[in-house]
């Protein structure tokens, strides 16, 4: 296990290989969704951290937010769009 220590953060993360994971997969898979953080270490110069996908996660590739965003700027050109003041947007935002 190893330690990073920061004057503000601690973060404990396994650093595991990958075969440990194979071999352990399902022992993993439940400390990532305890909240501990995994990394996998593959070869010398790579490794992958695994983390639990969240419900408000947004899976989709890079293109696709691109996209996203472009056909918002297209819809705001357009007129499509509404204002709001910031006090609006904090309160649709529950803040």
């Amino acid at each position: 296990m190893y330690r990073i220590d920061t004057p503000l953060i601690i973060v404990d993360m396994l650093v595991i290989s990958t075969r440990e994971f194979r071999d352990n997969q399902k022992n993993y898979l439940d400390k990532i969704d305890s909240g501990e953080e995994v990394l996998i270490q593959r070869r010398k110069n790579k490794s992958y951290k695994i983390t639990s996908a969240k419900e408000d996660d947004t899976l989709m590739s890079k293109e696709a937010y691109f996209a996203m965003i472009d056909r918002g700027l297209q819809d705001i050109k357009e007129g499509k769009g509404k204002k709001y003041t910031l006090e609006e947007l904090r309160i649709k935002m529950g803040l």
